[in-house]
């Protein structure tokens, strides 16, 4: 791996002179005029209904796949702005769990292969609904190796051929299994990212459970607690693949070979060859430098919201340029100047801090070294509140921390003479970005030409990233995001895809396009009449609008408002595309859409119990009673419940339970104070049928919040 940036493994800086030399570091590499105005660029929604959003990757013809954790692929089609799913995997989905991200191989136009990290089913408990009072796909907290034994399973990342907007999965080639304990939450997501020389990158979370360690680090390793609540079997686990960088070669028939240059030598005892980098948290969103090969790494905080001298330091979020094998800490160290305290579950008593150059893994469930690499220093870090060492990484009283590693934008030269439609401009040529996932925000992290951080920068900052999920470049320039919005493991109302375009002072704006329906669900023939009715440009140009009512990319029918009658069965995605005749760059287009069920009825979901605003206290056992309405008889064994703990606007997962009544009992994470903290005890609920006729399922969700009395 190729490295330009002549950066060291720090191991006793001190944050003193890290913020120093923040400070004083020499002209920038890019470009140092003012950001341009935000009034020059515009937000067009490409799909606001992408089910739960995960993860993107742009086509080189700029049609959109996406993925969301229930297993769904999407295609957003560049050309005629219709969006259909193409794909669904049959994934387990206790926790965190489900389909994490979906990648494009560097050769994608010569060998079509994308790929997709997924937690396969297998055989791994499920709760049952004939037990309402028992939860079997819940693991054990506590018990014998024999008890946590069924919950043992994996990751996979696999390869699948993708050709004429349709993805074969049943040419799937399996390429690694990452190790998970399951039924237990939490940190199993992956990103995927290619280096220059082909190399495949795969980020893997800690897989341990934080909410019984006061937001420190969890390290219990009490006499029959699960295993899963000690992230030094995983993290700091020189011979385990979670918490980590790996770097491998995908071999031509599946698999995969260990390239030169990770931390471990292949044949080192006690390790794995495939690891780059290793004291990793929750590396969610990687990406990598075209120019360096540095990849950027975004590392989330625990939740203390304050230090202990007992314990340890607050939780920090992390921004790191990684450029060589290195150890970055976890569960030992926040940084190196900001170690954690040795602290025995058991006992409730804590011992001395951990020395970061001199980190020894004495848990019994390390299968790896004993004696570990010295802790590498991250290049941002911080903490809730204002940051003294970053205050550009602003944050309000409510707000968490959410650290996310941006894609480095490359400009086309060809853009000086001729500048592409919706290209970002020069300014941010060679400039990684940085956003945050709940703070709603993007930031330019400018280097110097040694590749250390020189300025923090905002990135359009009157536009609302609504809790960021995954940002790539399109090859038109243009940034395309996938936003989760406000909301707990569901289609949130504010999610969605969206493509950010640079327009200039005078450019031309895409239109907005609104799309209604009278009817949207009935028996055949069902006849339907859309209308265009709040449909406007920016401009006010003309418009010409194209209708398509099938989601097969021709256009039925033209004109502002239609009526199309449907035959056969199905359910139709109704796509409307209007687009502008007049100005500069004439042209522009964006489509909005409306599924039309024909056959078959959407559920209707919602909760009898717990209801909206209900009092409630942490630990409370909670009753609930799910009400289903469909076309179908309702089988309640369809019906998830699942219980979240809901932190400021984000939320962890505590279980899932299955059946139209049953009771959870609620849990507050450890670290977290019902009395001052932002929590919330969120239920959602999800119910698909099982089709009619050939038909796919459809879904109905609902969600209830509770509140913690007073």
């Amino acid at each position: 791996m190729r490295s330009t940036t002549g950066r060291n493994v720090a191991t006793g800086v001190t944050a003193a002179l890290l913020t120093a030399t923040f400070v004083a570091t020499g002209e920038a590499a890019t470009s140092s005029d003012d950001p341009p105005r935000d009034t020059t660029f515009q937000k067009v929604t490409l799909n606001d209904r992408p089910g739960e959003p995960m993860d993107l990757a742009v086509l080189p013809n700029n049609d959109v796949l996406h993925v969301t954790r229930a297993g769904a692929v999407w295609l957003n089609e560049a050309r005629s702005g219709v969006n259909r799913q193409i794909a669904q995997l049959d994934v387990y989905q206790h926790d965190e769990e489900g389909l994490q991200s979906i990648a494009l191989d560097p050769d994608f136009e010569d060998n079509h292969w994308i790929y997709m990290y997924y937690s396969p089913p297998l055989d791994t408990p499920v709760d049952d609904p004939a037990t309402p009072d028992v939860n079997e796909g819940d693991a054990p907290l506590t018990g014998t190796p024999q008890d946590f034994a069924p919950f043992e399973g994996l990751i996979r990342l696999s390869r699948f051929q993708y050709r004429d907007g349709e993805i074969d999965l049943g040419s799937e080639q399996q390429v690694i299994d990452v190790p998970v304990d399951r039924g237990i939450c939490c940190h199993v997501g992956g990103d995927i990212v290619f280096d220059s020389d082909g190399n495949l990158i795969l980020s893997t979370g800690d897989d341990t459970n934080p909410f019984f360690s006061d937001g420190y680090t969890p390290i219990d390793d009490s006499p029959g607690t699960n295993p899963a609540f000690d992230a030094r079997r995983t993290s700091a686990n020189t011979d385990d693949l979670r918490g980590k960088l790996l770097r491998i070669t995908p071999g031509r028939g599946g698999g995969y070979t260990v390239p030169r240059g990770n931390l471990f030598r292949p044949g080192t005892p006690d390790t794995r060859p495939e690891i780059y980098a290793m004291g990793l948290r929750n590396p969610f969103r990687i990406e990598v430098d075209p120019e360096t090969d540095a990849v950027y790494v975004g590392d989330y905080s625990p939740d203390a919201g304050e230090a202990d001298p007992a314990r340890g330091p607050a939780g920090h979020g992390k921004w790191t340029i990684v450029d060589r094998p290195a150890n970055y800490g976890w569960p030992f160290c926040a940084t190196p100047e900001l170690p954690y305290v040795d602290h025995d579950f058991a006992t409730g008593d804590s011992g001395e801090p951990f020395d970061c150059a001199n980190l020894v893994n004495d848990s019994p469930y390390n299968t790896g070294r004993t004696v570990l690499p010295p802790v590498a220093q991250p290049d941002v870090w911080y903490s809730y509140g204002v940051s003294p060492e970053f205050p550009e990484l602003t944050a309000g009283p409510d707000d968490g921390i959410g650290p996310m590693a941006g894609p480095v934008y490359q400009f086309d030269r060809r853009d000086t003479l001729r500048p592409r439609a919706v290209a970002w401009p020069e300014h941010y040529d060679g400039i990684p970005l940085f956003y945050e996932w709940t703070r709603d925000y993007v930031k330019a992290m400018h280097l110097d030409r040694r590749g250390t951080l020189a300025d923090i920068e905002p990135v359009l900052p009157s536009f609302v990233f609504d809790n960021p999920m995954d940002m790539e470049f399109g090859p038109n320039g243009a940034l395309y995001v996938l936003e989760y919005g406000d909301g707990y493991f569901a289609e949130n109302p504010d999610a969605q895809l969206a493509r950010y375009d640079h327009i200039g002072r005078r450019g031309n704006h895409s239109p907005v396009p609104v799309v209604g329906a009278d009817v949207t669900a009935g028996l055949p023939p069902l006849t339907v009449q859309f209308t265009s009715a709040g449909t406007a440009d920016p401009d006010g140009d003309r418009l010409r609008y194209a209708w398509d009512f099938d989601g097969d990319g021709d256009v039925d029918a033209r004109g502002p408002d239609a009526t199309h009658t449907y035959d056969e069965p199905g359910v139709y995605r109704a796509a409307l595309t209007v687009r502008d005749v007049g100005g500069r760059d004439r042209g522009r287009h964006a489509s909005a859409d409306v599924d039309v069920v024909v056959g078959n009825e959407s559920p209707q979901v919602s909760f009898v119990a717990p209801v909206a605003g209900q009092s409630f206290s942490f630990g409370d056992t909670v009753d609930f009673e799910v009400e289903v309405t469909d076309d179908q008889p309702v089988d309640c064994a369809r019906v998830q419940v699942t219980y979240v703990v809901g932190h400021d606007d984000h939320g962890h997962p505590q279980t899932t339970a299955s059946g139209c009544t049953g009771s959870i009992v609620t849990s507050v994470p450890s670290g977290h104070d019902p009395e001052n903290d932002t929590l919330r005890g969120v239920f959602v609920a999800g119910y698909t049928d099982p089709g009619v006729d050939g038909l796919p399922g459809l879904t109905g969700s609902a969600e209830v919040v509770l509140v913690p009395a007073e």
